[in-house]
């Protein structure tokens, strides 16, 4: 037990001091971020919207992320990541608290265009600090490190958000979330300043580096991950809707199984990244591993009507998710050419926002008209396509194209 604990802290050295405070102003920012998960039983139960309304809300969320992953990469070029990300935490606070006095239809969608457009420009610029305070041979553990507090917070996250709800309601969520936005600014203001933060990132300048959307390399393998986080979205937008019609779970209940989804990366994706590098799999092979293990996840709801499978899924779904997405972010940011990073890592960024604009919506019409097990057909089938697609990037890197 004590040498698989002493494995298991070895993962994290290395790792640089701004690293950790980057990693605690994410833990901080994410641990009040309860809205999202439960966001879709908020606009049906709360405002009583129809299905077709979520989905096109949840579009407006998706293009609002389009833009603000954007523009936060010309910014990030332009004026620093530090003033990028400061501003997105200090404004997405204000805004979460200003979301619960927004009711009619046309208000909620222009209202979270505006804040995940705030929010997400946040999202390139937290790519380019972390590639700036991290040694070139750490960032892949760096980027899982980050996504651990990310994922420590949203463990805690839907668990306290569904007693939130039980005992104040849906409205206590958006102040818990915009006071959190302000905390996480805060202590960014304290500690990663750039007159005291040191930059690590001892790689050297490409000139005349290339542009990202003319690389095709990485323009085809960013379309994969689209269609990767277009079935990954499911989890936060028609999963929890399964959850609650077909298998009558509560919100608290639907809190914990999305907690589990945390709690699993918290203690297993720092060792299973630190594992995974030591093996001669390449980044895009464990992309597309992680990007079946994913697909699979939704053939498992086929299978039986039996609860507990909820379980496995999230357990199959996770891992993929640990799979996939470090070295996902770890490929985008080798293959970014300096001087044009928040350009390449605004273009990684919006992949993920197009999957918002396209998956909620397409997966909350896809229920509402031919019923959840269609539904989980068709991710299955997204699946396989991605996968197909990250093949052919693979054998292009393999040529060196």
């Amino acid at each position: 037990m004590i040498k698989i604990l002493l494995q298991y802290f070895k993962s994290f050295s290395g790792l640089s001091k701004e690293i950790w405070w980057l990693a605690l102003i994410t833990l901080i920012n994410r641990a009040g971020a309860m809205v999202i998960p439960f966001l879709s039983l908020y606009l049906t139960d709360d405002l009583d919207f129809s299905l077709q309304q979520v989905g096109w809300i949840m579009t407006s969320y998706g293009l609002g992320s389009f833009l603000g992953a954007w523009l936060g990469g010309k910014l990030s070029d332009q004026i620093g990541y530090y003033k990028v990300i400061l501003g997105s935490l200090i404004l997405t606070g204000v805004s979460f608290i200003g979301m619960q006095y927004l009711t009619s239809f046309w208000s909620v969608c222009i209202g979270f265009f505006i804040l995940i457009a705030i929010a997400d420009a946040a999202r390139p610029a937290f790519f380019v600090a972390l590639s700036a305070y991290s040694k070139p041979e750490n960032k892949t553990r760096s980027l899982t490190f980050i996504r651990l507090a990310i994922n420590l917070g949203f463990s805690a996250g839907p668990a306290l958000g569904g007693i939130i709800i039980a005992s104040l309601g849906y409205y206590g969520l958006f102040w818990v979330d915009g006071i959190t936005c302000i905390l996480a600014g805060l202590v960014m203001i304290q500690t990663l300043h750039p007159k005291k933060a040191k930059v690590l990132d001892k790689e050297v300048m490409i000139e005349n580096p290339v542009k990202a959307h003319k690389d095709s390399t990485y323009v085809l393998f960013l379309i994969a991950l689209a269609l990767f986080g277009f079935i990954f979205v499911q989890y936060f937008s028609t999963i929890p809707l399964y959850y609650k019609e077909i298998h009558h779970l509560s919100e608290e209940q639907i809190g914990l199984l999305l907690a589990l989804n945390g709690a699993l990366i918290f203690f297993f994706e720092m060792p299973l990244i630190a594992y995974l590098e030591k093996t001669s799999i390449s980044k895009i092979g464990n992309v597309i591993n992680g990007f079946i293990l994913t697909g699979l996840s939704f053939i498992l709801f086929l299978i039986t009507p039996w609860a507990g499978i909820l379980v496995l899924g999230m357990i199959i779904a996770t891992l993929g998710e640990m799979v996939a997405f470090p070295f996902g972010n770890s490929f985008a940011l080798t293959r970014s050419k300096k001087g044009r990073q928040g350009a390449y890592m605004g273009l990684y960024s919006m992949s993920f926002s197009a999957s918002h604009i396209f998956g909620h919506n397409s997966g909350m019409q896809l229920i509402d008209t031919y019923g959840y097990n269609n539904g989980w057909i068709f991710m299955a089938c997204v699946a396989i396509l991605g996968t197909g697609l990250l093949y052919i990037v693979k054998r292009r890197l393999s040529l060196n194209k």
